[in-house]
C-alpha cells in the first residue's frame, strides 16, 4: 500500500494532540498571541471612546474636553475588558457568558445614553443587546466546553 511521503522525502509530522486546538497545528506563536492579548482591548477601546465622544457631542465641533472625555472613555472600556477577560477565564459556562453579556450590553447603554434619548431607552438597548450577547454566548460556551468550563477536543 503507498503512503503519502513529502516532496523532500523527509517523513511528515503527525498531527496530533497537544499540537493545537482539535490536532491542528498551532500557526501563531506565543509572541503573536501576546501582542493579541493588548492589541485587541486598546483597538477596541480606541474605537469605543471615538464611538463615544462621538456620540456625546452629536456632530457639533470637537473641542479639547470631548478628546479627553473620549481618551477616559478609552481608558476605561479597556481596563474592564481587561478585568472581564481575566474573571471569566475559569468560570462555569453559564457565569461566563454572563459576565460577558453584562459587559457588553452596559457598553452599548453607555453608547446610546451618550447620544442623548431618555434613561428608558438605553436601559432597553442595553437589555436586549445583553439578552442578544448572552444566548449567543452560552450556545457557543455550550458546544465548546464541559460543565466545568475546559474546553472540549
Amino acid at each position: 500500500m503507498a503512503h503519502a511521503v513529502s516532496a523532500s522525502g523527509m517523513p511528515r509530522t503527525p498531527i496530533g494532540p497537544g499540537t493545537g486546538v482539535a490536532g491542528l497545528p498551532d500557526v501563531f506563536d506565543a509572541r503573536t498571541h501576546l501582542i493579541a492579548k493588548w492589541a485587541v482591548p486598546v483597538t477596541l477601546g480606541l474605537v469605543y471612546g471615538y464611538w463615544a465622544a462621538a456620540n456625546q457631542r452629536s456632530g457639533g465641533p470637537i473641542t479639547g474636553w470631548n478628546v479627553l472625555f473620549g481618551f477616559v472613555t478609552a481608558l476605561v472600556f479597556i481596563a474592564l475588558y481587561v478585568g472581564v477577560r481575566a474573571l471569566t477565564r475559569h468560570r462555569r459556562r453559564e457565569l461566563h457568558a454572563l459576565l460577558w453579556a453584562a459587559f457588553a450590553g452596559c457598553a452599548m447603554g453607555f453608547l446610546v445614553n451618550q447620544a442623548g434619548p431618555s434613561v428608558l431607552y438605553s436601559a432597553g438597548v442595553a437589555v436586549a443587546t445583553a439578552a442578544g450577547f448572552f444566548a449567543v454566548l452560552f450556545y457557543r460556551y455550550y458546544t465548546h466546553e464541559d460543565a466545568e468550563g475546559h474546553r472540549i477536543g
